[in-house]
């Protein structure tokens, strides 16, 4: 047990810095969002444990009976109010505060299958849908009828049901299957946009209503299924139409974060919960570190709920450009990364010389007076804290009516160069953020650069002993060719959890997203925000999954997925290959199948089915154990009588390859979900140093939903030397005069 009381000590700093590199700051805090521990539970831990499934946790069995059965496996005298959740939709089990010698009696009992400590998680649009390809009364819009009837579950940090992005004015009543319900009182209601919200962390704070104290859950609600709003804005810049992606669905939130911080037991109560609700997906813009999906509450609720036909989305990670760096890994959860869009709120960066860098601010104040004001960079003698405009960094240096250059990294570097004069601030990106500029709120007039400018920047002071320079704002602009661009901070593969299955599965709108904020939080804030990270591009995705779901309903989550990926596009607005923080080509660990093209992913032709039971054999054949796979599936499991497969012969719409010397085989069955006569023929793009031969080479069907399957052939190019290189990429593209149905292809040199 010390090995693992080790790793929660630090999981909780990690997991509060993550949450505020994306987070905004928020003017005022609810008081009841503190901990209220007891001296009692403060010695304690809080466990998740599965139990085997039998006649005393069958579906029968009365809550109250349940949590009497699951009290007596615990030590005799031991409070009944230790135990916060009963799983039954999830998992068969319960979550509950244990001393670390008590935890260990526990899983020695016949009936406990696992005992292990709960995990502490992280928080991981006027213009999208419109960027999007989505339009009023046209394509997908009109034929899903904007989401109607569709029941998108939310797990975040709460939300504001009085906000006017989720008015329920003009909306049909929740479908008869809905089984849950509002715990909001008073003038905090719910509707039939908001149709339930319920709080999970109420063991851990005072707060019993899931309203939002931080604005994240509220901000990715928004996104997902908001109302439109006409003349939103912030700060006037990025004024627009705000509206979700899928307007006219419902939802309903399941509070399982503080303003920093998610729980695992939280998360899973929530998804259990929300199961038997009858929620049609769910959306989760959170996440923690890989780990085995035995070993994954978030996985292994996941595979419930996709037993039930339930679609899962989640944010892929903050932890970019790094490879290795993905979460939400399981091949039955959608894993999105994010993007940009082809807005830009401008403000360059001018310099004594003449020289004009383009920068960008979402704070620009007329009254700032264009003109060259002295420049400084506290940084120029090497020292860290300076160089980030730390906090007490520049009481010695004279920055009194000057424009300071800060390199990014502290949390705060505006509130320095505020508190000793300085007139305003230039932030530099580190070398990791390259061209991706996070737009954040300062408290001085400032504007963000690339770190291509910043070091030019950086010379230019160099240069002379006068440096100076000034900051020109421009405002909302809008076509930036470069656009999608995929954000520096999303996440790249190899999946570490799974490296046969390629994993992020999707890129969408991530980067500078406006969205609806809490009214509430502070009277002087404005009811809309702008925040980036993969927690916003997850929204989107699940906005149109709620699309795909009305236009579709008889699709399984599966279906929804394929179609997703192979309609996927790889070219930004020029035509280009979509490029990465440093404006090179992007590769498929960062982008998976490319960027979503909503319109295409409603008609495509093909899709790329999986059953439920078909992850069986691909679990065994990750080596686990019986028990570890019984966990997942909620359910006992010989794989000694299942044939098992590689991760790679999963029938997943992508390839991530391991090849070393000797060829791999493996196949795919297509599902025609297309017009009943087609043809599709092959066109293929061969990664570095790899051949790639596939039989037949061309597919004709001949009715609709009739499976084709065929066979790939990945082998090493013997005439061309590979090098130091680690990975390659390619594709597979199945043709015909109306549809083009790809597959990524990712090899991984051994």
């Amino acid at each position: 047990m010390a090995k693992t009381k080790t790793k929660m000590e630090f999981a909780f700093p990690l997991a509060l810095a993550f949450s505020f590199i994306f987070m905004p700051r928020v003017f005022s805090m609810a008081r009841d969002e503190h901990d209220l521990a007891t001296d009692e539970e403060s010695s304690l831990m809080t466990y998740i444990v599965h139990v085997q499934k039998g006649e005393h946790n069958d579906d029968s069995v009365q809550s109250k009976d349940l949590h009497s059965w699951y009290h007596s496996l615990l030590p005799p005298g031991t409070n009944q109010k230790r135990i916060t959740f009963i799983y039954r939709n999830a998992i068969n089990g319960f979550a509950v505060k244990l001393k670390p010698e008590e935890a260990k009696d526990l899983e020695e009992k016949e009936e406990v299958v696992s005992v292990r400590p709960e995990k502490i998680l992280s928080l991981k649009t006027t213009l999208t849908p419109t960027f999007l390809g989505l339009q009023q009364g046209v394509g997908l819009w009109k034929e899903s009828n904007l989401g109607r009837g569709v029941i998108i579950g939310m797990l975040d940090t709460g939300i504001d049901p009085n906000h006017p992005s989720f008015s329920g004015r003009g909306m049909f009543p929740p479908p008869a299957k809905w089984n849950g319900y509002c715990e909001f009182k008073g003038q905090r209601t719910c509707s039939n946009k908001i149709i339930g919200a319920r709080n999970f962390v109420k063991n851990y704070t005072s707060s019993i209503l899931p309203f939002d104290y931080s604005g994240h859950g509220t901000h990715t609600s928004g996104t997902a299924a908001g109302r439109p709003l006409e003349d939103a804005s912030l700060f006037g810049n990025a004024k627009g139409t705000a509206v979700g992606i899928a307007p006219d669905a419902h939802l309903a939130m399941y509070k399982v974060c503080t303003s920093f911080i998610c729980f695992d037991s939280a998360i899973l109560a929530a998804m259990d919960a929300a199961i038997g609700d009858g929620v049609d997906i769910l959306s989760l813009s959170l996440g923690g570190d890989s780990s085995p999906f035995y070993d994954d509450s978030i996985a292994i609720a996941a595979f419930s709920a996709m037993r039930k036909g339930i679609f899962v989305s989640c944010a892929g990670g903050n932890s970019g450009p790094r490879f290795f760096s993905t979460s939400n890994e399981a091949p039955w959860i959608l894993t999105v990364g994010a993007s940009s869009i082809d807005r830009s709120l401008v403000a360059i960066a001018k310099l004594g010389n003449g020289k004009e860098l383009d920068g960008e601010a979402i704070y620009q104040p007329k009254s700032f007076k264009p003109k060259l004001l002295p420049l400084v960079y506290p940084g120029a003698n090497g020292d860290h804290s300076s160089r980030q405009c730390s906090k007490g960094s520049l009481a010695n240096v004279d920055v009194k009516g000057k424009i300071v250059l800060c390199e990014e990294g502290d949390l705060y570097p505006d509130n320095e160069v505020k508190a000793n004069g300085g007139a305003a601030m230039i932030l530099m990106n580190q070398r990791d953020s390259g061209f991706t500029i996070v737009d954040k709120i300062p408290v001085i007039t400032a504007t963000q650069v690339s770190y291509k400018a910043g070091l030019a920047i950086q010379k230019y002071i160099n240069s002379t002993s006068t440096p100076k320079a000034t900051i020109l704002f421009r405002g909302t602009f809008i076509g930036n060719p470069l656009a999608p661009a995929i954000a520096s901070f999303s996440s790249r593969g190899p999946s570490r959890a799974s490296p046969g299955i390629l994993k992020p599965d999707i890129i969408g709108p991530g980067l500078n997203i406006l969205a609806a904020w809490p009214e509430s939080l502070d009277k002087h804030y404005p009811s809309f925000n702008i925040i980036s990270g993969t927690s916003m591009s997850c929204p989107h995705l699940s906005g149109i999954v709620a699309l795909l779901k009305s236009s579709h309903p008889d699709w399984s989550p599966a279906a929804i997925r394929s179609a997703i990926m192979t309609t996927a596009t790889t070219l930004n607005l020029k035509g280009k290959p979509i490029v990465d923080q440093r404006l090179s080509s992007a590769h498929v660990f960062a982008i998976g199948a490319g960027h979503v093209n909503p319109l295409k992913a409603n008609q495509p032709g093909l899709i790329y089915d999986i059953e439920p039971n078909d992850y069986i054999p691909y679990l065994c054949g990750l080596n686990y154990s019986d028990k570890q796979i019984g966990l997942i599936l909620n359910e006992k499991v010989k794989c000694s009588e299942v044939k098992k497969i590689e991760e790679a012969q999963l029938n997943y719409p992508s390839f991530s390859v391991s090849l070393g010397s000797t060829p791999r085989f493996y196949t795919r069955t297509l599902t025609n979900v297309g017009p009943a006569n087609i043809t599709y023929y092959l066109k293929v793009q061969h990664p570095f140093a790899v051949n790639i031969s596939i039989s037949p080479e061309r597919i004709t069907f001949t009715e609709l939903n009739q499976k084709v399957t065929y066979t790939v052939r990945f082998s090493p190019d013997q005439e061309k030397h590979r090098g130091n290189h680690k990975f390659a990429h390619g594709s597979i593209t199945w043709l015909s005069q109306s549809y083009s149905v790809t597959s990524p292809v990712a090899i991984i040199f051994q």
